[in-house]
């Protein structure tokens, strides 16, 4: 049981009883162990109530635990289930409470007693960006449910003992102490720190100090079979059927002979600067086909792909507890793709001199919103020698096995053969090279769409001199492609970019750059590649001005702002030159951050509106929502305000822009002294009054090089044109000069000339 302080009477005071159990008006005293407090209608008693983590000790993706109330009838149905507490980033990723709130719905009228669910089975499909934490949510329901049903007797005569009469606390107690099989006690087991001796790869593979796990590509493929879903088992992994799927080692190497062996002298001094007294840290090592260690530790600073479990203690590590390990220092040690340590966070009740164990999720896509998972268990226990009896701690009870109920049989055969269940979710993981080949498969009709759309940009910018002497035309194009941005690539497909991909991106280099990671999303990778590429070219402006979507949704705000008579605001060019160095010291704020911290930096990089605006279409707490919509406002006076001033995506993407190959925007001797017109006209004040172009600030929209082909508002090409028609004139007339006509040309706008 969890060693901390009970959370039912905190959340008895916040529920009321007819909230969590339809029909009830009153709570009894809360009891027992786990504590629950049983639920009334009028004197009768209909159920109990309870806290999961009073039950199981799970941890979600904050590695803190998620607190939700269950409420049992007394057959053991679940009549209530409400997310009461947690401190799960899933508003960061996305994904709104009330989806979470749906999901846990699904649980009630569900009873585990008289249909048993499949380890790690949940209910309804998880939602895609909150797998981690809808697993933990499942795995501590399932786990709970059935703790408290066979602690107190639900679906027996005796669930109602403990209501009917004042001792009946006393009944519950003795029911359960007859109930209770024969104990047996040992010493409880503390790390060996004397043993210090450092030995070779073998002997420590010998000794079961460093624990391995071995699966097969026909391991993988039976175990989807026998415990997946409908339909997993004809996705098959690829290979030869004796080909290793993983090889995943494990070791405590805050153990000094183990570690020392491992690390190597300055990697256990390096170890030792980093532990704090009292704490221990793990290893893990990995080869084969698929990665341990998951991609939600690059996006998400967290390693979902492993859970640790110690008895009712479970918690997975995040990338604060993380050192990544370059190769082992043992003797025989052979090279691995993935080596790591981690340190065991604060606060979580773990003793390594116990048995411990490690989970692996096992991820197989069955198609682009289908997904099942298995996990495989690699037991681990300090050999004899490595650990000492500790004769002033509590000593360890041991429980001779009991017979169990057939499900509970079947479940611990399932253990035996290292499974422990599968989820049939959508996640946001996974890093195998054919994980996302799969998904890139799945999801070909978008690419096909996007890698269309791109072709036809591409040509646009390609042939530009050509493509913007049709002025109508081409602002019509503009507009459907910046509603194509906007609808399909940003409110459809949900391919916004972010500053959060280029600090991610900063953090893998640093730490252990995979690029199948990068892989998992196609459209995002896809348009980062594309971005990579241009900005050589066209620098910043290719996707800041076409393809982001929150820029396409300022753009077309601002347009209808025009045609209706918004008068727009112009910023001095003083002002708005210190204004647009904004960008650049938000976006190194934010670098710095991720240097230090990664989940904190995407928490700040919240200055973004486009998880806002974007990707939850304004369905927000009203202050992200109101953040964004004062952008927006803004940028009907001051278009692609946000742009200008505020993003630092855009810093970020303009940095290395500054090495482009081509200057592609072409520009006359007079354009600046005397002409004004494009300074003037440039929707974000990229052009200064000297007629240079700053590649920085410049979206690209080609407007200035429509002005340069322009035959009635371009000075240069009127006088050019005029040159001509006297030349073809004189030429005709057999050198009689025609009468030209006469052609008014302005070097600023009217309005501004007035002025």
């Amino acid at each position: 049981m969890p060693a901390s302080a009970e959370r039912l009477p905190e959340f008895l005071q916040k529920v009321k009883p007819s909230e969590i159990f339809p029909g009830a008006d009153r709570y009894g005293k809360p009891e027992g162990k786990p504590m629950v407090a049983r639920v009334f209608k009028g004197q009768e008693q209909v159920g109990l109530v309870y806290i999961t983590t009073d039950v199981v000790s799970t941890r979600g993706y904050s590695s803190k635990p998620i607190d939700t109330m269950v409420a049992l009838a007394n057959d053991g149905k679940i009549a209530g289930a409400k997310l009461v507490a947690h401190n799960e980033p899933i508003m960061l990723i996305g994904i709104p409470q009330s989806r979470v709130d749906k999901f846990i719905s699904n649980y009630v009228g569900l009873n585990f007693l008289k249909d048993p669910p499949k380890p790690g089975v949940a209910p309804a499909d998880i939602i895609s960006g909150a797998t981690v934490t809808l697993m933990v949510i499942n795995d501590s329901m399932q786990r709970s449910v059935k703790a408290v049903a066979h602690q107190y007797k639900l679906g027996t005569a005796e669930a109602t003992a403990g209501a009917a009469s004042a001792a009946g606390d006393k009944a519950v107690s003795g029911a359960a102490a007859q109930a209770a099989p024969e104990v047996k006690t040992r010493p409880r087991r503390a790390v060996n720190l004397e043993k210090q001796d450092v030995q070779s790869w073998n002997a420590l593979l010998e000794q079961k100090a460093v624990a391995k796990l071995h699966m097969t590509v026909a391991d993988v493929n039976k175990l989807f079979k026998q415990n997946g879903k409908a339909g997993s088992a004809d996705h098959p992994e690829p290979g030869e059927p004796d080909e290793t799927f993983i090889d995943m080692y494990v070791a405590l190497v805050s153990q000094p002979s183990i570690g020392k062996s491992l690390l190597g002298e300055a990697g256990w001094q390096n170890l030792q600067n980093r532990l704090q007294p009292g704490r221990q840290a793990v290893l893990i090592a990995g080869e084969g086909h698929y990665s341990w260690k998951g991609s939600g530790y690059v996006r998400g600073g967290i390693f979902d792909r492993i859970e640790m479990i110690q008895g009712e203690t479970t918690f997975r590590f995040t990338d604060t507890q993380h050192e990544r390990v370059v190769a082992l220092a043992a003797e025989g040690a052979p090279a691995f793709k993935e080596v790591s340590w981690f340190t065991i966070p604060d606060g979580v009740e773990f003793d390594a001199a116990e048995p411990w164990r490690v989970q692996l999720m096992i991820q197989r896509v069955l198609s682009v919103s289908d997904k099942a998972f298995v996990t495989a268990d690699l037991d681990y226990e300090l050999p004899k020698g490595y650990y000492v009896d500790d004769p002033k701690a509590e000593p360890v009870t041991i429980t001779e096995p009991v017979e169990a109920p057939a499900p509970a049989a079947d479940e611990a055969k399932g253990a035996a053969a290292q499974t422990a269940g599968i989820a049939d979710a959508a996640s946001r993981d996974g890093e195998s090279a054919q994980l996302w080949k799969q998904i890139w498969k799945a999801k070909q009709g978008q690419i096909i769409v996007v890698g269309i759309a791109l072709s036809i940009l591409l040509l646009i910018f390609l042939f530009q001199d050509w493509v913007v002497r049709y002025e109508k035309w081409y602002d019509r194009f503009r507009i459907v492609f910046l509603t194509f941005t906007l609808f399909y690539i940003g409110f459809y497909a949900q391919a916004q970019l972010s500053v959060v991909n280029t600090l991610t991106l900063f953090s893998a280099i640093l730490t252990d750059f995979h690029w199948e990671f990068f892989l998992m999303d196609p459209l995002v990778f896809i348009l980062w590649l594309f971005t990579a590429a241009t900005m050589l070219l066209w620098n910043r402006g290719v996707f800041c001005g076409w393809l982001c979507p929150f820029g396409a949704l300022q753009e077309l705000t601002n347009s209808i702002a025009k045609k209706l008579g918004v008068k727009q605001i112009t910023v001095p060019h003083i002002l708005h030159t210190r204004l647009s160095s904004v960008k650049y010291l938000i976006f190194f704020g934010l670098l710095g951050i991720s240097l230090y911290d990664l989940g904190l930096a995407e928490h700040f990089a919240e200055v973004e509106p486009f998880k806002t605006a974007i990707i939850l279409k304004f369905v927000r707490e009203w202050w992200f929502v109101a953040f964004a919509v004062a952008l927006l406002v803004a940028g009907l006076f001051v278009e692609r305000f946000f742009c200008r001033y505020l993003c630092p995506l855009g810093a970020a993407i303009a940095i290395p822009g500054r090495f482009r190959i081509f200057d592609w925007l072409r520009r006359y001797k007079m354009c600046g002294n005397p002409c004004q017109i494009c300074t003037h006209e440039c929707p974000v004040q990229a052009i200064a009054h000297e007629g240079d172009i700053h590649p920085n600030e410049c979206i690209q929209c080609l407007h200035c090089q429509v002005m340069y082909h322009h035959e009635t508002r371009c000075p240069q090409v009127v006088a050019d044109l005029k040159k001509k028609r006297r030349q073809a004139a004189a030429k005709d007339g057999g050198g009689e000069t025609a009468a030209a006509q006469e052609q008014v040309v302005h070097f600023v706008k009217p309005a501004q000339a007035d002025k």
